[in-house]
């Protein structure tokens, strides 16, 4: 059996690799205690009280492998955070990362839907004490998940002008690619503008996209990976 080095690679936090040189992953003791111990879970979503629960969020889907429920009790007197409970059909690391993101949104009387926006992938993950860098998108899930409920209340309280909607913006008319699709791709492990390309076909029959492409691969690995 191989034996495994202490420390992470260097900028692939949850990352590791053995004496002969092959990457594998390892997970923290709080991811684990958090995968087999989660927090705030919905056991059944179809027993959800809609009166109890005054903003809903949802992203992904089953199809994909990767989908994120979540419900918000919201105090509207404070508009605090008083209870986050969620449903996940993904892995192991989207299970932690929605335990974790839980835990943080209600610990110390909850935090208001201002500051729980505020929340970023990178804050879950540092309380998780890292995550395989494949698996960074599933902090990401939790994220959009949680901004897609605290919109929904806004929505149902009728306070439109704090509804914040991120819209795609087609970044190849030929492909249909989105800037959403490179984000995504980037998140999934694509590093470099070859692998984006390899993974989205974006630039294939419009080379003329690609410096933009790979602006955008930049941003998106500096706003996630530092």
């Amino acid at each position: 059996m191989s034996e495994y080095s202490q420390e992470p690679i260097s900028g692939t936090t949850g990352d590791v690799t053995t004496k002969d040189g092959v990457k594998s992953w390892f997970y923290s003791d709080v991811v684990k205690d958090h995968f087999f111990h989660p927090r705030n879970f919905m056991e059944d979503a179809l027993e959800a009280d809609a009166a109890h629960y005054n903003a809903i969020g949802k992203v992904g889907s089953p199809a994909c492998g990767d989908e994120l429920r979540v419900w918000l009790h919201v105090d509207p007197a404070t508009e605090r955070i008083a209870e986050f409970r969620w449903k996940t059909f993904g892995c192991g690391s989207a299970i932690a990362s929605s335990s974790m993101a839980s835990v943080i949104v209600t610990e110390n009387g909850g935090m208001t839907l201002e500051d729980a926006r505020k929340l970023k992938p990178q804050d879950i993950m540092a309380r998780l004490g890292g995550l395989p860098a494949r698996k960074f998108h599933c902090s990401v899930l939790c994220d959009k998940a949680l901004r897609d409920a605290i919109n929904d209340y806004y929505r149902r309280a009728s306070k439109f002008d704090k509804i914040i909607v991120e819209a795609s913006r087609i970044i190849d008319p030929v492909s249909k690619v989105t800037d959403h699709d490179i984000e995504e791709a980037v998140l999934d492990g694509a590093q470099t503008l070859e692998a984006v390309q390899q993974k989205t076909k974006v630039g294939i029959g419009n080379p003329g996209v690609l410096p933009a492409v790979e602006e955008l691969v930049r941003f998106y690995k500096e706003k996630y990976f530092g």
